[in-house]
């Protein structure tokens, strides 16, 4: 919970500044909204999401599950771009926001050279340290995770307390907060509607609450997770363990983040405690922007509001808050370490490095320096982008676990039945609430969907050019068998070595006698030389990774190896093709003309395995083989 936690509880670091700076005086209702979204919206969907996925696929790969082929590719491809764009964005805003708190203490400011005091530099100095942590090892991250939340949790919950406890004994602040909410003197830049009074003022919440989304940050990291986590003490791997045990996992972190910011908003965001000009942007920057718990523990309120408020506790709490954002890019790191190896490598759209632990670390450690270079490391630049992804993926797992839902059976039960359409009525209505959130949150601000535009971008670019480069790997992972007859036969075919003609045959186009024949007589082969007829069937041709099923059959003597569910036809032949003669002398592969335009036959090469389907197979024997004397001969005519 504390990895997950890293990135879910340090989001009240600057939380509080970014709801004041949407909400105004209306951030405490606003917040209360946000909370009820995030108990009966984002919870439900992510435990049903969890209990789906305990292989710890996360809500991506429930949606790669729901679609097939190449559109469950381009929709995974489209998300793990959001993702990216939500943990990239995660690590390098909360390594400035670390900053800003650093550079906010007058200690550090007093005691350090002028050089040391670059908003840049020193957030590229944080993001470095964190990948150094994951080459050092994962153990280590876990750990050092636990630590901060605990230390990080108790001091905030002293701010937030010693705050709460404030305002009540001094109700004329709370009454001064209800009067300008009466009055209609939101400070904000712009009301959706206008009008004054408790029912307007909860409309105005309800309408801008899309802005405060930030605080919803980390259910996809924790349903991520659910692998690492131990299913009973008997079966660490238990599915049914694991999934009980990532929900109340998910509930108990969602309960206390609600809790938190449902305080640290009343104690930041009703104008008294920290005043109204301490948020403000310009023309000089507030004490209180990012860092708004921050301001309170340093005793800079106008108010007493703690005897020990001051710079000593200021300075600890600082150091908390500066370490627990820094870190807040583990559980970010670990997301990404998760998702890119499980999908780009396997579809063939990055190189197989990809799937390495620490060159994977280092490569997201020099994006998370170019985005931090290109945004000048300012945190409120980044929150829209930020907000996007966290708020695609939410949307995104509310519809897929809607989709997921109604193509389950029916139960015949009919108190199942009618459990089953309350779930369905309620997953429509989340799904609705969080399209609402995520079209609000664009229109609002749309750099943030421009800037997750460029890493789906790159994400697709990358893909199509790894795709292509890597078409002519012979990416057999296993061959596959019908039944152990068909493995028998297969092993005694390769053991064998009595065929040593091989012909590729598309079921359908014409018999096998008529075949043979033509075969025969074009390419002079004598009746006493047996042929081995091949069907291939095309399966998902949007997989990389080929593993066809074998079979083998015989129809009026002649031997029939069919090879079903395959990526690539091409592939097929080919390493069918070296395995048949790795114990004789090589096979000549007969083939017939691929009649088509050239441009269109590579097209379908990259896409579907098939194409040109005897200069495929030649090129792809090429590069397996070296040696020619070794390598089947491809005969076209």
């Amino acid at each position: 919970m504390c990895l997950c936690g890293v990135d879910y509880f340090s989001t009240l670091g600057y939380q509080p500044s970014i709801a004041f700076e949407g909400a105004g005086i209306l951030s405490p209702i606003a917040t209360l909204v946000l909370v009820a979204v995030t108990l009966f919206g984002a919870l439900p969907i992510y435990c049903h999401v969890a209990g789906e996925t305990p292989d710890g696929v996360g809500s991506v790969g429930m949606i790669e599950r729901i679609f097939r082929g190449w559109t469950s590719k381009i929709f995974v491809l489209v998300l793990v771009g959001f993702a990216a764009t939500d943990f990239v964005i995660t690590k390098t805003l909360s390594a400035a926001d670390a900053t800003a708190h650093l550079l906010s203490n007058p200690l550090f400011m007093g005691s350090t050279p002028e050089w040391m005091h670059s908003q840049i530099a020193l957030t590229m100095f944080l993001l470095v340290l964190l990948s150094a942590m994951f080459i050092k090892g994962y153990g280590e991250v876990v750990g050092l995770a636990t630590l901060l939340v605990v230390t990080y949790i108790g001091l905030t919950a002293i701010i937030i307390g010693a705050g709460l406890l404030y305002l009540m004994s001094h109700p004329e602040l709370v009454t001064q907060w209800i009067d300008q909410i009466s009055s209609g003197d939101y400070h904000l830049h712009h009301t959706p509607i206008s009008g004054k009074g408790p029912w307007v003022a909860l409309l105005i919440a309800c309408l801008i609450f899309p802005k405060l989304a930030l605080g919803m940050s980390g259910f996809e990291t924790g349903v991520l997770h659910i692998h690492l986590i131990r299913g009973t003490e008997e079966d660490p791997s238990n599915s049914e363990g694991r999934i009980r045990r990532t929900r109340l996992l998910l509930i108990t972190a969602a309960l206390i983040m609600s809790v938190m910011l449902v305080g640290s908003s009343l104690v930041t965001g009703t104008g008294t405690l920290i005043p109204v000009e301490e948020f403000r942007m310009s023309p000089d920057r507030g004490k209180a922007v990012d860092r708004a718990l921050a301001y309170i523990a340093h005793g800079d309120s106008p108010f007493a509001v703690c005897p020990f408020f001051g710079s000593v506790f200021g300075t600890v709490y600082d150091i908390s808050t500066i370490l627990i954002l820094w870190f807040a890019g583990a559980s970010a790191m670990a997301g990404l370490l998760n998702m890119v190896p499980r999908y780009l490598p396997r579809y063939g759209m990055a190189p197989e490095w990809a799937a390495a632990y620490r060159p994977l670390v280092i490569a997201f450690t020099v994006i998370n320096l170019l985005v931090t270079w290109c945004f000048s490391a300012d945190v409120s630049s980044q929150g829209g982008a930020y907000a996007t992804g966290v708020l695609v993926l939410m949307t995104s797992a509310a519809i897929g676990s809607l989709v997921d839902l109604s193509r389950k059976p029916r139960p015949a039960e009919p108190r199942l039945q009618l459990r089953r359409k309350g779930k369905l009525a309620a997953f429509g209505l989340i799904s609705l609430v969080f399209v609402y959130t995520t079209t609000a949150n664009v229109i609002e601000r749309p750099d943030g969907i421009i800037i997750a535009s460029i890493f789906i971008a790159c994400v697709m670019c990358m893909s199509i050019i790894s795709r292509i480069w890597r078409s002519r790997e012979l990416r057999l992972n296993e061959f596959r068998f019908e039944n152990e007859g068909d493995r028998m036969l297969w092993t005694d075919l390769c053991t064998d070595g009595g065929f040593r003609v091989l012909i590729p045959h598309r079921p359908g186009s014409r018999s096998l006698a008529d075949k043979e024949i033509e075969v025969r007589r074009k390419h002079r082969i004598p009746a006493e030389v047996p042929l081995l007829f091949l069907e291939v069937h095309s399966g998902d041709t949007s997989e990389f990774h080929n593993t066809p099923v074998i079979s083998i059959r015989q129809e009026y003597g002649r031997f029939i190896l069919v090879a079903r569910e395959v990526a690539s036809v091409s592939h097929t032949i080919a390493q069918i093709a070296i395995e048949l003669g790795r114990s004789g002398a090589p096979l000549d592969i007969v083939f017939g003309w691929s009649i088509g335009n050239s441009l269109q036959l590579a097209i379908q090469f990259v896409l579907f395995g098939q194409g040109d389907v005897p200069n495929s197979v030649f090129d792809l024997l090429e590069q397996a083989i070296p040696d020619p004397t070794r390598r089947p001969t491809v005969l076209v005519g």
